[in-house]
């Protein structure tokens, strides 16, 4: 997705390009890990249920760097990468997590995937289709090169909503191979403020009913159930209490997502979209994954086959 200037908790800022940065929500077994991270309110039936801190998995201070104005994190192994414009979250702060990916779009230009592996990144999302009649030119070469890079991968569809969720649904599957769907496809889905064409806002139970159209079809053909990607004012308005038995990717980018979706489940957490990425020119958006490395692995196994 593009990346999106710094908002504060409850609100969604513009974003620079119309559709392009998001996704997020969660699973894993009914484990303790040790790291500090415990299951919440996990469903052992569809393991869609996310998991929440309740202690720090790791005590070390942010990397030195020449640059002052980036603040560089943490990353899992010896990978380092920062941000452009840094948040303090406080205690609940986004390297406590220590499996992270990035979400792009052909606005990210090239990428050198390897580059980005090495920096310890596991996973990315990256934009497939838009509406019923718009791909992203990078996609093809994206997946590709991330699958060759050892990095997870899956694709988005930026949801349009002035047109029916059946003739989306169709266009992603006509455009996204199987292949590229290693982990679950994502559902992006968030009011476009900077839309030119489509300034429509259905009521809530329609957002709804059409969201679950697009989801049933999506997930029938490719044998996974999708991922719900969305900011907090969306979710406020339309999903708090809704989709129970999906994975959210929650964004999240001024405190952590507990403290803006209170007591929802979350796999994915878009904390930043102002990263900085070896391998990336330009601003990226970067994500959490909410458990452990443990976790991951199980993750990985049961729904990126």
């Amino acid at each position: 997705m593009p990346s999106f200037r710094r908002s504060v908790p409850g609100t969604i800022s513009r974003p620079a390009q119309p559709a392009a940065a998001r996704f997020r929500g969660l699973v894993a077994a009914a484990v303790l890990l040790s790291a500090g991270l415990v299951l919440a309110g996990c469903n052992s039936s569809s393991l869609t249920d996310g998991l929440q801190p309740v202690g720090k998995t790791s005590q070390a201070a942010p990397a030195s760097t020449a640059r002052p104005d980036v603040k560089r994190l943490k990353a899992p192994g010896n990978g380092r990468y920062g941000d452009s414009d840094p948040v303090d979250f406080g205690r609940r702060k986004p390297d406590l997590y220590p499996v992270h990916g990035i979400d792009v779009s052909k606005w990210q230009g090239d990428i050198n995937w390897r580059e980005v592996r090495r920096a310890g990144i596991a996973f990315a999302f990256m934009k497939a289709t838009e509406g019923g009649d718009h791909t992203d030119s990078r996609f093809e070469e994206y997946w590709r090169g991330a699958r060759a890079a050892g990095i997870a991968h899956a694709p988005y569809h930026f949801y349009y909503f002035c047109r029916p969720a059946r003739e989306q649904a169709a266009w992603f599957i006509a455009n996204v191979a199987r292949a590229s769907v290693q982990m679950p496809p994502v559902l992006d889905v968030e009011w476009n403020h900077a839309s030119k064409t489509c300034t429509t806002r259905p009521d809530p139970a329609t957002v709804r009913a059409e969201m679950k159209i697009w989801l049933d079809m999506v997930g029938r053909h490719f044998g996974k159930r999708p991922i719900i990607y969305t900011p907090v004012d969306f979710h406020r308005e339309n999903l708090d209490g809704h989709f129970k038995n999906y994975q959210f990717w929650l964004r999240s980018v001024a405190a952590h997502p507990q403290d803006i979706y209170p007591d929802h489940p979350w796999t994915f957490w878009q904390y930043t979209g102002t990263g900085i990425m070896p391998g990336i020119k330009g601003n990226t958006d970067i994500n959490a994954f909410a458990g452990g490395k443990q976790q991951w692995r199980e993750w990985l196994k049961k729904y990126a086959r």
